[in-house]
């Protein structure tokens, strides 16, 4: 899966895709094959932290 690079459209597309289809961060990133960390690193740049209470970056 192609991801956005840009870290805001990124956490939009991340947020719309675990509220629309993922019970979770982990789900989503095996089922794309894509690294978790490293999207948690990229969110985290902008002040972002995955929630897993609310299943999504706040």
């Amino acid at each position: 899966m192609n991801i956005p690079s840009d870290p805001v459209i990124l956490l939009s597309f991340i947020n719309t895709q675990l509220r629309d289809n993922y019970p979770s961060l982990s789900e989503f990133c095996n089922a794309n094959d894509i690294d978790e960390k490293e999207i948690a690193d990229r969110l985290s740049l902008i002040g972002y932290e995955y929630n897993h209470e609310n299943n999504q970056f706040l």
